[in-house]
């Protein structure tokens, strides 16, 4: 049986209630749809976050989302995913991503989601910076390094 997939990575915003629609549309087989998304957040005082960059490997991000995908439909039973990345300045309060899959139950639903939530967190080909305020009127730059809870929250899926 196919599933409708789709991935897209694009420097344009998207409307998550319209995904989940399109997803679902004509599809009386879903019992549950679980989204992420993930949201640039700014924080305050020292700390906050101006802005962020996402970078990315075209192609190659989108081949690799997609083996994703693959490997949490052959895990569980789902009858429909889609994964959208957003690259380029983006500021708080912005959508970055956007996870949605659905089922015919919401526990598969659920541990799918989460399954490619670490994945894109942790191995996704997406390189992102932070700006933020210096101190002196003016924003530096920063790469943004791996994290530790991420790799083990990645941890828990391997076979």
């Amino acid at each position: 049986m196919t599933i409708p997939v789709t991935i897209r990575i694009q420097s344009a915003d998207f409307d998550i209630a319209a995904e989940i629609a399109a997803l679902t549309r004509g599809n009386t087989d879903i019992g549950a749809v679980v989204s992420f998304s993930g949201i640039c957040r700014g924080g305050a005082g020292q700390d906050a976050i101006a802005a962020m960059t996402l970078e990315h490997y075209p192609g190659m991000a989108e081949a690799e989302i997609g083996r994703h995908v693959s490997e949490a439909t052959s895990r569980w039973p789902l009858t429909g995913v889609t994964v959208i990345h957003r690259y380029g300045r983006v500021v708080p309060g912005d959508n970055i991503v956007l996870v949605l899959t659905a089922s015919v139950h919401r526990e598969a639903a659920f541990q799918a989601a989460e399954f490619l939530m670490d994945y894109l967190k942790t191995s996704a080909p997406f390189w992102k910076s932070e700006e933020r305020a210096d101190g002196k009127d003016s924003l530096k730059k920063t790469w943004v390094d791996a994290q530790a809870h991420d790799d083990n929250a990645a941890a828990r899926w391997k076979k």
